[in-house]
């Protein structure tokens, strides 16, 4: 039961400040998984960072699915993923009243441009910390590259990227 609802609070931080989308939630998944509570080393976090990004959904969905379930089962996956969602859905709610009331305000427009800068630093962060810990050889670095120009470049859409990133590897690696 105490694990239940030490799930429960982490997530509910985690959705708490969920600014930013997915990547920006990264590094605050990983200090409450691995750093406070060692749910999942190090490696086995990254390990799960690259499972998710295989998968269809939201990173703080998987994360709190695979966490839960691992801490505690079934009921774990379920109590760390409505941690998940209580307070986005709350916050967002609230933020849509006050946002149609004060959406031309100069203050208003100002936090959240410094709020979104600032996430672009933590999404940064968390690729060179990903990238790191993951580059192999000059193989990785070519699936990089060749990741980054499929989407820079020709604006292809993400899913095609891993598939041909899935088909490459297989050839490759």
């Amino acid at each position: 039961m105490i694990q239940l609802f030490e799930l429960l609070l982490s997530f509910i931080k985690v959705g708490s400040f969920s600014f930013g989308g997915a990547y920006s939630l990264i590094p605050l998944i990983e200090r409450e998984v691995v750093q406070n509570h060692s749910w999942l080393t190090q490696d086995e976090f990254l390990k799960v960072l690259g499972m998710v990004e295989v998968f269809p959904g939201a990173i703080s969905i998987k994360f709190a699915t695979y966490t839960g379930y691992k801490v505690a089962g079934i009921p774990g996956a379920l109590v760390a993923n409505l941690g998940n969602f209580i307070m986005p859905a709350t916050i967002i709610m609230i933020a849509a009243y006050f946002y149609t009331q004060y959406e031309k305000n100069e203050i208003v427009t100002k936090i959240f441009t410094g709020v979104k800068f600032a996430i672009v630093g933590m999404i940064v962060a968390i690729m060179y910390q990903y990238a790191v810990k993951n580059f192999a050889d000059a193989r990785s670095l070519i699936f990089i590259l060749i990741g980054a120009a499929l989407i820079i470049l020709f604006k292809l859409h993400p899913a095609f990227v891993v598939i041909i990133a899935g088909i490459l590897a297989v050839i490759i690696l």
